[in-house]
């Protein structure tokens, strides 16, 4: 069922907004207006559309009992029907409510699980995976920090990522990543199972997080990784300690003031993003049976590089073209989980 009152408060809404954009506004107020009516104009024009055609069928339905007009509607019924149904399956997604998250920057995170050394190499690979896709989307990636493996894997990365719709994109990934190959470490050509932890959180904002002066340590050292005149000659790294939590954010590049301000965005993230579990969980007893829950320590995806395949538990999708995968064409799962995400919330609301 399509709820026609919820439509007509939609339109409404957006005929407002629109004869509001067209009025003198204060400048406080045209960011919050144009940002409203960015977000409800999709949604708004879908009920619009399904208005007119819920008339187009009245219209024909109300010809059938007019004789010299009977074998045009019948002839004109079922395509219209066939377009209602079609545009009713769209509308329904488009007004099932929205994480306001989603089109926020996140915050990536990748570190080795089980494994060694392949753990950290495969960490690497994800890293890569994750690049040539926000590469590919035209997102823009700054590292926080990273921390290389004595081979070249990765120990830590976090890294932010800015552009359009990135956390509703990446929300997903959050999990453990579990690969399935012959390491380079491995000489007697065995296949090992290793793995590795993303997570992925939405930036917050300093009037949703207050990290009072209190609650925090803050430690300069010396920078330290691979290569740059810096490393080793400045206290220029940051390191911050959430007292009451016991998180650590760390940074690392070269400008101190610079690294203060990226460590405190990492530690506000991932306070929000505990606030966010917490008011999931109160939600769902069950959060381990929702795509996407954020739970770091479930098994969500393995990597078959023997098969060239990679399989996603969480809605049984197998895909037989790794290599592609690992370059970062990440759509179509991404895609698949969402509209299993979204089937979920259809059949919650309409349950």
């Amino acid at each position: 069922m399509i709820p026609e009152d919820r439509l007509h408060q939609i339109v409404a809404r957006f005929e407002y907004l629109e004869a509001r954009m067209q009025s003198v506004m204060d400048p406080g107020e045209i960011a919050a207006v144009t940002r409203e009516y960015a977000e409800i104009k999709p949604v708004a024009e879908e009920a619009i559309a399904w208005q007119a055609l819920q008339g187009e069928i009245a219209d024909a339905r109300a010809m059938l009992a007019d004789p010299e007009m009977r074998e045009l509607a019948e002839a004109e019924l079922p395509a219209l029907e066939d377009r209602a149904v079609a545009a009713a399956d769209s509308l329904r997604l488009s007004l099932l409510p929205r994480d306001a998250a989603d089109a926020r920057p996140a915050i990536l995170e990748i570190r080795p699980g089980t494994g060694g050394e392949e753990a950290a190499l495969f960490a690497g690979d994800l890293e890569s995976m994750y690049r040539r896709y926000a590469e590919a989307r035209g997102w823009s990636v700054d590292v926080v920090e990273r921390q290389e493996s004595d081979l070249g894997g990765v120990r830590e990365l976090v890294a932010r990522i800015e552009g359009e719709n990135v956390f509703a994109r990446l929300k997903f990934e959050s999990g453990v990543h579990r690969v399935q190959r012959v390491p380079a470490t491995e000489s007697g050509g065995r296949i090992h199972t290793s793995a590795a932890t993303v997570a992925v959180l939405p930036e917050a904002e300093a009037v949703e997080i207050d990290v009072p002066a209190a609650d925090i340590r803050i430690d300069t050292m010396r920078a330290s990784g691979a290569g740059g005149q810096h490393v080793n000659t400045t206290d220029s790294a940051v390191r911050i300690t959430h007292l009451p939590t016991g998180i650590v954010v760390t940074s690392s590049e070269k400008s101190q003031h610079r690294n203060r301000e990226i460590a405190m965005n990492v530690l506000r993230a991932r306070l929000f993003e505990a606030q966010r579990a917490a008011a999931d969980a109160e939600r769902s007893a069950d959060r381990r049976a929702q795509v996407g829950s954020g739970d770091r320590s479930e098994r969500i995806r393995t990597y078959n590089f023997p098969q060239g395949r990679m399989t996603d538990h969480r809605i049984n999708l197998t895909l037989y073209r790794l290599d592609a995968v690992m370059g970062g064409d990440l759509d179509e799962v991404i895609d698949a989980l969402t509209a299993d995400a979204q089937a979920r919330q259809l059949a919650e609301m309409e349950g």
